[in-house]
C-alpha cells in the first residue's frame, strides 16, 4: 500500500500516516461561519483539503474515507448580520450555506462526507460542558462557564508557545468572571434577541471553541485521525479544542495528525479590504475567471507555504490547462493515475510536485494517463468543462502590447512590437491595432499554450 506522510503541527515533524482503523479513516476540517460570501482565502484549506480526501479514497477504499467539515451558524457575526440586515437568523445561515456550496462546487471540491451545522448539536455540547465542569476542568460564574486553562499544563503545545507568553502577546477579553484572563468561553447568556437554549447555566448560547470538540467527537470519535485547518486556527481555536477534548475525553491526543495550511496573498500583499485587493471567489467567477483555474492556482503553491495570488499565475494556469484540456479532448481516463502523481500527493500533499509531473506526462503526449492523474487533483474532469466554451481573456496582453507600441512610438524601434504580434499570430490571435487601441480575437487555430512567455 502507498505510504502517506503528513507534516504534523503537533509534532513539527512529517510523520507517516497510520489510521486507528485502516478500514474506517476518519478526518475533520473546520467549516465556514456562515455569514456571507467566502472569500479566495477560505478556498485555500477547502482545495488542499479536497485533495486530501482524493488521495486518502484512492489508496484506502472510497467507502473506508469520513470527512467531516461543519457550519458554524451559531455566532456573533451572524447575529450582527441580522441585526443589520432586519432578516432571520435562520434565513442568513440558509442561504449562505447555499452561496458556499455552489462557490466550491464550482472549484471542483467534493463535498464531504458530512456537514454538520452547529445548532444540531447543542445537547451535544452542553453534555460536553457539563463533563468538564464535574471534572474540574471548568467553572460557571455569572450565566458564563469558562475553560479552566491553567488545569491544563500542556496548553500551548500545538502553537508552540507558553501560556505566560500568550497572556502577554495575545488579545484576551478582560472580564470579573473569569480567574484567569487565558480562561475561554464554553457558555455565553443570550438577550431576548439573540440566539439561545435553556441550559444548566440559564439561557445562552455556546462559545465557538465547544462546536467542533462535540461534533468531532460525535461523528469521528473522541480520537481520530486527522484534523486539518488554516494556520489562522492554530491558536486560539485549535488549540481550546484540543484543551478541552483532551480533558473531556482524558485522551493523550484529541488528533493524532494536525494539518495546517499557510495563508494567501494578492500580488505579494496580504489581502485585505483597505488594500482593495480583497475578493470572494463569487467575484471571480463572475468575472469570468473559470473554477478549475481558479482550483489550479491554488494547487500550484505548496500548502505549507504562503500561496502568492497573481495574474500572471493565472495566465499560466489558463494556459495549461487549455493545452491539457484539448490533448485529451475525447480521451477516457486511464484506469489508474500515474504513480509520480500519487507518490507527490502521497509526500505531504506536494501538489507542485504532481502538477510538474503532470507536465511530463503531458509532453510524453499520454492522454489517458493525463487524464487520469489529473482527477486525482480535480482537474481535467467532465464537471469542470464548461468555462472551455467561452473565450480566452486577452485583454491583459492587449494592454501589455499597447504598452510596447507607446515604447516603441517614443523611440522608434518597433521591433518588440512586431515580435509580440508575431507570437500572438502564431498562437491564432487576430491582432487588430487602430489608432482607438488594440483589440486581440482568438481565431480558429487559437492555441493558448503557445501564449506562454509573452
Amino acid at each position: 500500500m502507498v505510504e502517506i506522510r503528513l507534516t504534523n503541527t503537533r509534532t513539527r515533524k512529517k510523520e507517516r500516516l497510520e489510521p486507528i482503523d485502516p478500514g474506517h479513516i476518519r478526518v475533520y476540517a473546520c467549516g465556514p461561519t456562515v455569514y456571507d460570501r467566502a472569500h479566495l482565502g477560505n478556498a485555500r484549506p477547502v482545495v488542499v483539503f479536497d485533495v486530501l480526501f482524493r488521495l486518502l479514497r484512492h489508496v484506502y477504499g472510497e467507502d473506508t474515507v469520513t470527512y467531516v467539515r461543519n457550519f458554524t451558524d451559531v455566532d456573533d457575526k451572524i447575529n450582527a448580520r441580522a441585526a443589520e440586515t432586519g432578516r432571520p437568523i435562520r434565513e442568513i445561515t440558509e442561504e449562505t450555506i447555499g452561496w458556499y456550496h455552489d462557490d466550491m462546487d464550482a472549484l471542483g471540491a467534493l463535498r464531504p462526507t458530512q456537514e454538520p451545522r452547529a445548532t444540531d448539536y447543542i445537547p451535544h455540547m452542553v453534555a460536553m460542558i457539563e463533563d468538564l465542569i464535574a471534572k474540574g476542568f471548568a467553572y460557571a460564574a455569572e450565566g458564563h462557564v469558562l475553560f479552566e486553562v491553567r488545569k491544563f499544563p500542556e496548553y500551548g503545545r500545538l502553537s508552540g508557545r507558553s501560556l505566560d507568553d500568550m497572556i502577554a502577546g495575545a488579545r484576551v477579553e478582560v472580564a470579573p468572571y473569569k480567574r484567569d484572563p487565558m480562561d475561554f468561553v464554553l457558555w455565553k447568556p443570550s438577550t431576548g434577541d439573540q440566539p439561545g437554549w435553556q441550559s444548566p447555566w440559564g439561557y445562552g448560547r455556546p462559545g465557538w471553541h465547544i462546536e467542533c470538540s462535540a461534533m468531532s467527537a460525535e461523528l469521528l470519535g473522541e480520537v481520530f485521525d486527522i484534523h486539518a485547518g488554516g494556520i489562522d486556527l492554530q491558536f486560539p481555536h485549535h488549540e481550546n479544542e484540543i484543551a478541552q477534548s483532551r480533558c473531556a475525553h482524558g485522551s493523550e491526543v484529541m488528533a493524532n495528525i494536525w494539518l495546517h495550511n499557510e495563508m494567501l496573498q494578492v500580488e505579494g500583499k496580504k489581502m485585505s479590504k483597505s488594500l482593495g485587493n480583497f475578493f470572494t471567489v463569487r467575484d471571480l467567477l463572475y468575472q469570468g475567471i473559470p473554477g478549475e483555474v481558479i482550483r489550479f492556482v491554488l494547487l500550484m503553491t505548496h500548502y505549507r507555504k504562503p500561496m502568492d495570488w497573481t495574474a500572471e499565475k493565472l495566465r499560466e494556469a489558463e494556459a495549461t490547462l487549455r493545452k491539457w484540456r484539448g490533448l485529451t479532448a475525447g480521451v477516457e481516463p486511464a484506469a489508474s493515475p500515474a504513480p509520480s502523481i500519487v507518490a507527490a500527493l502521497a509526500d505531504d500533499l506536494n501538489t507542485a510536485g504532481a502538477i510538474a509531473a503532470l507536465h511530463d506526462i503531458a509532453r510524453d503526449g499520454k492522454a489517458a494517463e493525463l487524464r487520469a492523474s489529473a482527477e486525482m487533483l480535480g482537474l481535467l474532469g467532465d464537471d469542470l468543462a464548461d468555462w472551455l466554451d467561452a473565450e480566452p481573456d486577452l485583454s491583459p496582453l492587449a494592454e501589455k502590447l499597447n504598452v510596447l507600441r507607446a515604447e516603441a512610438k517614443a523611440s522608434k524601434d518597433f521591433s518588440a512590437v512586431d515580435s509580440m504580434k508575431q507570437k500572438l499570430t502564431d498562437a491564432g490571435v487576430e491582432v487588430r491595432m487602430n489608432a482607438a487601441g488594440i483589440e486581440l480575437l482568438p481565431g480558429p487555430g487559437f492555441d493558448a499554450g503557445k501564449l506562454d512567455g509573452i
